[in-house]
């Protein structure tokens, strides 16, 4: 990946005397997203080049130079990485679910002794951790293309530019450390949430089953 890029933007910030927090509240994005952008993990977009050449007075093709093949290629790369993470990660919660459902089977409407059915919890297990991994990747990919509201995941996803301007998206990447952890922590709960209410279910099936 070239690197050019991120050396103009480090130069830039510094000769203008401003700090990354600076930048990325004029440019609509995380500071973590200026520091990977400084350091070449990844490229601005469209949208953020122009704004970074309206701020630093210089013309886009000055910024980019000799990246240009560099970055679509990555953006390209990323995209497609995207799509397939998100289509494995749903197929994999899927199979999950399913094993679940023939593991309860198994165990209560055959009465299996549990150590029969182990394999397939083994394969609930197997299923859960590949789809949480591949969540972790795609949470990855979100950071480091500053993916932070629906719409902007949307856009990636099919490869349009993400609109960062929105009132939205600034309150989102403005708001403190402690918000976004207690934000991860509710979606975490809802999930713990989530998973109990489909165990719920699948034990009510097998109770209308049975009786």
């Amino acid at each position: 990946m070239g690197l050019e890029i991120g050396n103009h933007i480090r130069g830039l910030r510094t000769n203008a005397d401003m700090s990354q927090d600076e930048l990325a509240a004029r440019v609509y994005v995380s500071r973590q997203t200026i520091s990977s952008w400084e350091n070449g993990r990844t490229f601005p977009d469209i949208q953020s080049l122009l704004l970074l050449s309206k701020i630093f007075r210089v013309t886009a093709d000055s910024l980019i130079k000799g990246d240009v093949e560099t970055m679509a290629k990555t953006i390209d790369s990323g995209i497609r990485t995207f799509r397939n993470l998100s289509v494995a990660m749903l197929a994999l919660i899927a199979l999950a679910a399913a094993a679940g459902i023939w593991f309860t089977t198994q165990t209560i409407i055959w009465n299996w002794p549990l150590e029969h059915a182990v394999p397939t919890l083994l394969l609930v297990a197997l299923f859960a951790g590949a789809a949480i991994f591949a969540a972790f990747w795609v949470e990855k990919i979100k950071l480091d293309h500053d993916l932070v509201i629906y719409q902007e995941v949307l856009a990636f996803y099919e490869g349009r530019e993400p609109d960062r301007s929105t009132a939205v998206s600034r309150r989102r990447r403005l708001a403190p450390w402690w918000m976004k952890a207690l934000r991860i922590g509710g979606m975490a709960i809802l999930g713990g949430i989530a998973g109990f209410l489909v165990m719920y279910v699948e034990m009510a099936i097998v109770d209308s089953v049975l009786g």
